[in-house]
């Protein structure tokens, strides 16, 4: 057990919450340099430095490809290279605490219950990180993602895959660490905007009163998503940094934590080691990421503690006008879309509400969404006699489970649907495409399932098999 990790105290968290990442934020203020007074114009050098930085993460296809990493291209500032050559090198280093063991058996336990991590992300981790208002704030900012619920989705899925897929973080062939370093610099990028500088000295240049006012957009066009955020305006002493440290360890709570406590609830619960080699993958992310490791929990206990403790704190400081509802509403409403049942599609909110529990149901709004009676009863009638059938049947055989197969289908059609199309929003990478096509053909056959379950759910997925056929998608232009 990590001894810095405690039940900490109001005034530690409040720390947490001016605290963000020196490294990426130096990173991204050698990069832009100072911003000049009120909003910049179209033809700013920094806009364009940003579209440079986006343009060159291509160049990380690999944990490899970071090894002495130069960037290429003969339009590239001297400056900004030298800031990312810096970043890179220092970033991809592992913590010394990483045990590969347990980050190999976390990625073992994402390939037997892969098709279940994706109806788990829609339906657990992803309403529960936006149950903190401060944080939802800033990612409807970031993305009106009330109208772009599915690049939201699809990006979360391009870090998640290539950290948890063999190899991710520990092989060269790995594309896990690449992921990351671009999530951490794009969180340092959004704070650098928001607050008009490097988040390190910000309270030397904000108001007495935390207060960074709004900015005026121009009302001719709508502006870019870069524009949003600088001319958004903050309140720091109130809110805290944008993506701080409180906030940073708490969406990782999401994706470890969450997922691990919603297999819990739905009878299908993993040994105390698998739980805990799980959170400690997830944790060397969070290492990669820049999350101060006193937040980063162990064991199950400790991930209750600290997420029923951050939800309190969240839910203390509310937003108007509130974001939360708008974005779940978006996300279930997505769900909804890739059920191909018209009976099935009210489940989302259904399976949301019994993942995640009543009181994130009202912080998304999603007990106001009318759900059919005749849905409701299907629902908790085939969620109930699956448990009983399941409780029954493990008297005899331990690891048979029919909520498993139900939740694997439903995980299969999200994938094929929501994450694997190329004509959906935010392209996904050929070689993680790739990845993510191996991984779902491993995925037909349950080991754990007698083989009429096995081939019931192949009946139930489309198609049976997977296979993608990439080569037959026609490419859109994003």
């Amino acid at each position: 057990m990590n001894p810095r990790l405690r039940a900490a105290n109001e005034a530690e968290l409040n720390a947490m919450q001016l605290d963000t990442d020196p490294l990426a934020d130096d990173t991204i203020a050698r990069i832009l340099g100072p911003w000049p007074a009120g909003m910049p114009a179209p033809d700013a050098s920094q806009w364009q430095a940003i579209g440079t930085v986006n343009r060159l993460f291509a160049q990380w296809s690999s944990n490899a490809a970071l090894h002495q990493w130069r960037p290429e291209g003969a339009d590239i500032a001297p400056a900004l290279a030298q800031a990312l050559q810096d970043y890179v090198a220092a970033g991809q280093v592992l913590p010394t605490w990483a045990d590969h063991r347990k980050i190999e058996r976390a990625e073992q336990l994402f390939m037997e219950h892969g098709a279940l991590s994706c109806i788990l992300l829609f339906c657990a981790s992803l309403p529960e990180c936006y149950v903190i208002p401060d944080l939802s704030s800033v990612l409807h900012t970031a993305g009106q993602l009330e109208q772009h619920t599915e690049h939201r989705i699809r990006s979360t899925a391009a870090m998640i895959f290539p950290v948890m897929l063999h190899g991710g973080l520990t092989q060269p062939g790995g594309t896990g660490i690449a992921q990351v370093l671009k999530v951490r610099l794009i969180h340092a990028t959004i704070r650098n905007l928001i607050l008009r500088g490097n988040p390190q000295n910000a309270r030397h240049r904000i108001r007495g009163d935390g207060l960074l006012p709004a900015l005026p957009l121009a009302a001719a066009t709508p502006p870019t998503m870069h524009q949003a955020l600088y001319a958004r305006g903050w309140n720091l002493l109130e809110q805290g940094a944008p993506c701080n440290q409180e906030e940073l360890a708490y969406t990782l709570l999401t994706f470890g934590y969450v997922f691990l406590r919603s297999m819990r609830r739905l009878g299908i619960g993993l040994p105390p080691a698998d739980e805990e080699a799980y959170l400690h993958a997830w944790n060397v992310v969070g290492h990669v990421l820049g999350i101060d490791s006193a937040l980063m929990v162990h064991n199950m206990h400790q991930g209750e503690s600290l997420m029923e403790q951050m939800q309190t704190r969240g839910r203390a400081r509310p937003v108007a006008p509130d974001p939360r509802p708008a974005l779940g509403t978006a996300l279930m409403q997505t769900m909804a879309h890739a059920i191909p049942w018209k009976l099935a599609k009210p489940f989302p909110p259904l399976m949301t509400r019994y993942l995640c529990g009543p009181q994130t149901a009202q912080d998304l709004a999603l007990q106001q969404q009318p759900v059919p009676w005749l849905s409701r009863a299907v629902f908790w009638g085939i969620l109930g006699t699956a448990r009983l059938i399941d409780a029954t049947v493990r008297v005899v055989l331990p690891e048979f489970s029919i909520v498993r197969a139900l939740t694997r289908v439903l995980g299969y059609h999200f994938m094929s649907r929501v994450l694997m199309g190329q004509t959906r929003p935010l392209q996904l990478p050929d070689q993680l495409l790739g990845q993510m096509d191996d991984a779902m053909a491993r995925w037909s056959d349950d080991p754990k399932a007698p083989g009429w379950l096995n081939r019931l759910e192949d009946r139930l997925t489309t198609p049976g098999r997977w296979k993608l056929g990439r080569r037959a998608v026609a490419p859109v232009t994003p």
